[in-house]
């Protein structure tokens, strides 16, 4: 059996780096996603929540219940991700969780009335981050930006 040999950062030319630091469309996606939740948590601490709670909770914000497996897919999220990222806004009582009465293995989901109260004192948060945000993107319009991203997801 042969032996694995260390990685030295002389197994790919530093030059490769640069190109891929430049040019990677991923990394460039996770740097600005990152800035980008910063920036919103920071904005929503008033209100005590973070971007993702802020996603999540707009996403429950519907005409009905939705299923737990529905907001999983519209987040982009694993189902026991978006169980453990609930819990929080449970016990804060924001969100409630009930048994489907059409399905009893399936869950939904509900703003509870002071999830509710939250996601109103945020949403005005949330317009002027935005736009901030829209501004820093100039020349290029955030619908640009944001057509492109959902090109990708």
């Amino acid at each position: 059996m042969s032996k694995l040999r260390p990685v030295t950062s002389y197994d790919v030319a530093f030059a490769t780096t640069v190109h891929v630091h430049d040019h990677c469309l991923c990394l460039a996606a996770q740097r600005a996603a990152r800035t980008l939740a910063r920036r919103f948590d920071e904005a929503l601490r008033p209100v005590g929540l973070t971007s993702g709670q802020f996603s999540l909770l707009m996403s429950l914000n519907r005409r009905r219940p939705p299923s737990i497996g529905s907001v999983a897919d519209l987040l982009a999220m694993d189902r026991t991700t978006l169980t453990a990222n609930l819990k929080p806004l449970e016990r804060r009582r924001l969100v409630l969780t009930t048994v489907d009465p059409d399905d009893r293995r399936s869950r939904l989901l509900s703003l509870t009335s002071t999830g509710k109260q939250v996601l109103r004192a945020a949403v005005p948060i949330w317009r002027r981050t935005h736009e901030k945000v829209d501004r820093l993107l100039s020349p290029v319009d955030g619908r640009t930006v944001r057509i492109g991203l959902l090109a990708l997801s």
